[in-house]
């Protein structure tokens, strides 16, 4: 029994790192996108003062710059969606780590004897039961949409 203790502890330590650098790669990544935004925001307002301005400048280059600033908006719009993903990577995260706290605290009621279990005992568990429910339930939703996403895309 105590391995077994054990075992299970050090794979939950592991599992909340695991969440947690995660978590932290997807914070950095969500700073470069934010870094990458306002350079690109730099870029377009270059070419679309460029585009304004230059009323004598060549055809090539005007269509030039037009394609360049084209070319700025696909990448922004690439840089929204997987900003987009992240987000809700985020939010699986979260609940996450929040069923993983409910199926702990609901653990401690199920491995009390029943004989011992006070009616608030029975009470605290089933609540925690049905918090446990709603968060399985959100990350249903959030599958459900990062799949419409994908079919979208494709």
């Amino acid at each position: 029994y105590p391995t077994w203790k054990r075992t299970l502890t050090r794979r939950a330590r592991e599992a909340q790192m695991k969440r947690f650098c995660k978590a932290q790669a997807i914070q950095r990544r969500l700073e470069e996108i934010e870094v990458t935004f306002r350079e690109l925001e730099q870029q377009g307002i270059t070419l679309e003062k460029l585009l304004r301005d230059e009323d004598g400048s060549p055809t090539d280059q005007k269509t030039q710059w037009l394609n360049q600033l084209l070319f700025l908006v696909q990448k922004k719009n690439s840089l929204m969606s997987e900003e987009s993903d992240l987000m809700i990577a985020v939010q699986e995260l979260k609940l996450e780590e929040q069923q993983w706290q409910l199926d702990q605290k609901l653990r401690c009621y199920m491995n009390k004897e029943e004989s011992l279990k006070t009616p608030e005992d029975r009470a605290a568990e089933q609540k925690i039961l049905v918090q446990l429910l709603e968060v399985v339930n959100k990350r249903n939703v959030l599958i459900h949409i990062q799949e419409e996403k994908r079919l979208s895309e494709l």
